[in-house]
Parts: C-alpha cells; structure tokens; sequence
C-alpha cells in the first residue's frame, strides 16, 4: 500500500474521490471454459490476478485463486506479510504498498481482497471502476451505506464480484436451503443462528512503537487515529468496532446469509431487531460483545433469533426441524429426503438454488460466463445489512424497526446515522 508522504495522501483522496477509470475490455482468455472444481489446464486459460491483503485469511484466499489464475503483485501494509506472500506465490510478484498502484496495472483483471474490514469498501471501489473482477473476503463493508455503494458500482460496472461466503458452496447448506424452500419443513415458523464462542475480551493493551516493517497511519484507514498496540491489527481485529463488527459480522456473515438463503431474502430484511448485550467499556481494550442474544422479526411472521453457542443454524417448520453446520445436516426431514435421494439428486418439481461446490472456482466460471456468482453482492448486502442491524440494536440497546425497502430505520435518527460511519482523511472512499 501507499507511504504517508503528502503527495501520496493527495493521490489517494483523488482516487478515492473520484473512481473515474474506464471497465477493462474483454480479455483474451475468456473464450475458453474452466471447470469449477479444476484449475485451468494451460497457461493461456490463467487470468492475470493481483492480491491485496495478504494476512492469514488474505493469503488463503490468494492460495485459492493461485490454483486458477497467475498471481503478478501482491499489497500489503505490512512488508513482512508482502514478502512473505511473493514468496509463497514464486518470488516474482511484485510488491506494492498502495493498493492503487496494484490496480493501476493494466495487466491485472481480477483481484482478492482479504485486508481487514475496514477497507473491504475503498479496495473494492477502486477495483471495480478500474474494471477489475473482485472476489472479497467477508463481510463484505463495514456499514450499511457502504455495502448501497458497493451494490451500485457493482451494477455500474458490470463486474463479476464474489463474496466470500464459502458456506454457499458447500452441499449441506444448499441442501438445507432448499428443503425449506421447498416445503419439506413445511410453513416455516422460526430460525436460529447460532455463533460460536470466539470473540477474545481484555484490555487495557499498551500501545507499543510501531514496527518497521507496518504502516500503521494507513492500516487505520478511515478508522479513527489511535496509537499502535499488537491488539488491533492482523488476526485480532475483529474484536474492535472500529475495524470490524464482532463475531456478529465475522460468523453472522456466514450463518446469517444461509439463513436468508433459505427464506429467500436476497432482497428484503428483517421487520424489527432487538438485541440484548452487555458492551464492555474497557479504555483501549475489545469492545465487542462476547455473548448476547438477538430476536428478529421477518416477513411472513418467520421469528429468527440469534444466540451464542453450539455453531450453526436450525430451521423450525410446522412439519419438522433442520441442523446444519459445516460438518452436518441432521433432522427428521433430512432423513425422509436422504431416504428417497442422495445429496445431489433432486426431485424433478424441485425449486433449485444455484449450485456450487468450489466457491472460489465459481468465482473464475462467472469471470468467463460473465454470470452471477453464488454468493453475489446485492444478496450478501442484505446479509450484512441484518447483522449490522444487530450490532446497532445491542449499542443503542433497544428495538428498531427496519424498513427494508428504503433501508432505514423507521422514526429512529440516531439508529440511522449509525449505517455510515465518519471517515478520516485523506482516506475516505466517498
């Protein structure tokens, strides 16, 4: 990413401001097909690919999408994390710390994006009006306002963007979506999310110097400017709101997405949130909630309630009950289908959602199909929608009423002006 010089800091707000650049023209490798689950058999099928962020999760996800494309430059605050990845990916990448100059290159056609969430939204921004196809770690913004923007550029541009909710590429879920949408369970009556018990608590931290090898000032980003501590930044910061939304953003965006998978909420939302928490107020130290319980209200009278526990999400119906979790799908209707049909066929009348069993592999198909990936933009934007919902309804500690068509919150200003955040300079995206 970029030094904190002036004349770099000027470049940056320009670019973010303005988000000018023209959609890249078809390229030449989209004539040819590659298979979901299989990397491409020769060069010529390799789109060019830089990756941007490039911590634990960042790096995964460039390992993936190195399977199917060539990996020519990689970004990151961190040097260490940089070189470390260049490394990994052949040692010819080169290196940027201004993920503007990575997009830039007119080389690259797609990109990943795994920095933290906090700059999900001026990455991705940049990256579509460059004409650059994007696959994003999630959850996908920060706000609800960033994701409207996102959304927009996204059908401005005409870009291919895959959210990184793997959980939609995974059979178990599909199975259990479909089910309720299907009937099996007959009317449903009420979803439990269910997060695990990972959010870290502590503090006060001591800030420390800020290591050579990071810069610190972008790293914040848009992010109030605070002193350095190990805390918050890499791996912990999902447990700052400043950064990030807690385990209510970091598994909700999973288990809240299969949730409105299967009602069918790609475009809608909850009616009223009311979330119950105890916020800890320690001075520089995770202000997260650990443990809370959310009830939400859904249209045709489907009650959801989120908890912390066993990890997973259970459907209720009039005619049964449905688990699934990343490593099972249990309940008497599944063993009904299981009885009749193994997990991949389907009754011939049956209402099929979109099927995929690579997810970073269907992110490449729709890249050549020019398709909508599985786990789209304007869906997850509803997705994470809720789950800030959640996190604004536990801070204000009260009920709010949503009304999912104009996005707002129903006679609530001070629940509305917390679907955006402020943005410091010169690293605002709007």
């Amino acid at each position: 990413m970029m030094s904190t010089s002036r004349q770099n800091r000027r470049r940056f707000l320009q670019q973010s401001l303005s988000l000018t650049a023209a959609a890249a023209s078809t390229p030449l490798w989209l004539e040819s097909r590659v298979k979901a689950d299989d990397a491409p058999a020769s060069k010529n099928d390799r789109p060019i690919l830089g990756s941007i962020g490039l911590g634990g999760r960042g790096t995964h996800i460039a390992t993936q999408a190195s399977r199917f494309g060539d990996i020519v430059a990689v970004c990151d605050v961190d040097r260490e994390h940089a070189e470390n990845a260049r490394e990994k990916f052949g040692g010819k990448a080169e290196i940027f710390e201004d993920f503007h100059k990575l997009i830039d290159r007119n080389d690259i056609e797609a990109v990943t994006i795994g920095t933290p969430d906090h700059w999900h939204t001026a990455v991705a921004l940049a990256a579509l009006h460059a004409g650059k196809d994007v696959y994003c770690e999630k959850p996908l913004t920060l706000t609800i306002d960033e994701g409207k923007a996102i959304r927009k550029a996204v059908k401005e541009t005409g870009r291919v963007f895959q959210v990184g909710t793997q959980q939609r590429s995974d059979g178990r879920f599909r199975l259990a979506c479909e089910m309720v949408r299907n009937g099996w369970l007959g009317k449903l009556q009420k979803v439990t999310v269910t997060l695990p018990d990972s959010t870290l608590t502590g503090g006060p931290f001591e800030n420390k110097p800020v290591p050579s090898n990071l810069n610190w000032d972008f790293w914040l980003g848009q992010a109030p400017a605070v002193a350095y501590c190990p805390e918050r930044c890499h791996y912990t910061f999902r447990w700052w709101y400043e950064y990030s939304g807690g385990v209510m953003t970091d598994w909700g965006a999973h288990h809240m997405d299969i949730a409105h998978w299967a009602m069918g909420m790609e475009d809608s939302g909850p009616r009223t949130v009311h979330g119950h928490a105890k916020l800890p107020h320690i001075e520089n130290g995770y202000n997260t909630p650990k443990y809370f319980t959310i009830d939400c209200e859904y249209p045709n009278d489907v009650q959801l309630r989120v908890q912390i526990g066993d990890n997973g999400v259970l459907f209720e119906g009039e005619e049964g009950r449905v688990f699934v979790n990343r490593g099972k799908i249990m309940g008497a209707p599944v063993k009904k289908f299981l009885d009749q049909y193994s997990m991949d066929e389907r009754p011939s009348d049956w209402k099929l959602l979109v099927k995929s069993d690579n997810h970073m592999g269907n992110f490449f198909d729709c890249i050549k199909s020019r398709e909508t990936p599985v786990s789209d933009v304007a869906s997850h934007h509803r997705t994470i929608s809720a789950c800030h919902l959640c996190n604004i309804s536990m801070r204000l500690g009260r009920k709010l009423q949503w009304d999912a068509v104009k996005e707002q919150c129903v006679g609530d200003s001070e629940a509305n002006a917390m679907l955006s955040r402020d943005q410091r300079s010169p690293y605002q995206w709007s």
